[in-house]
C-alpha cells in the first residue's frame, strides 16, 4: 500500500468514526439478494401469491419483499436481506421454502438481473 491509498483509507475511517456511519451490523456480515423473476403470462400474482405463503417464519431473514415490477406485467422483483450467507443457504431447506419452490417453478418463465449484496444498515434493518 503507498502513502496516498493510506492517506485515503485512513481519512474514509476517520470521516465515518466522526459522522457516526459505522454501524454495528457492518460486522455482522449481512447478506442480500435482489433479483428478477419472469412470470409465466398471467400468473405474475398467482406466483407473488405462493412465494408470499411459503416464505413466512424464516430464521435469520431480516426482510423479504416482492414487488410488481411496473414496467413488465409478467416480472417481479425479490429483494431480501439475511443475518449471513449461511440463514439464507439454510432457508432452502426449509418444508415451507421447498414446497413455495415446488408449487411455483411452473409459473416461472425466466429470470432476470440478480445482484447480491452486503446490507451495512438502514430503515427496517435493525
Amino acid at each position: 500500500m503507498n502513502k496516498r491509498e493510506f492517506a485515503a483509507g485512513t481519512g474514509a475511517l476517520a470521516l465515518l468514526a466522526l459522522a457516526g456511519c459505522a454501524t454495528e451490523m457492518e460486522n455482522k456480515g449481512m447478506y442480500g439478494i435482489i433479483g428478477k423473476m419472469i412470470a409465466q403470462g398471467g400468473k405474475r400474482q398467482e406466483l407473488i401469491d405462493v412465494l408470499l405463503a411459503g416464505t413466512e417464519n424464516m430464521p435469520g431473514c431480516l426482510s423479504y419483499v416482492i414487488s410488481r415490477d411496473r414496467a413488465d406485467d409478467n416480472a417481479i422483483w425479490i429483494t431480501e436481506f439475511w443475518d449471513s450467507r449461511e440463514s439464507h443457504a439454510a432457508s432452502l431447506t426449509l418444508d415451507s421454502v421447498k414446497e413455495a419452490i415446488e408449487r411455483g417453478r411452473p409459473m416461472i418463465a425466466g429470470f432476470g438481473e440478480r445482484f447480491e449484496v452486503e446490507p451495512v444498515g438502514g430503515q427496517g434493518l435493525a
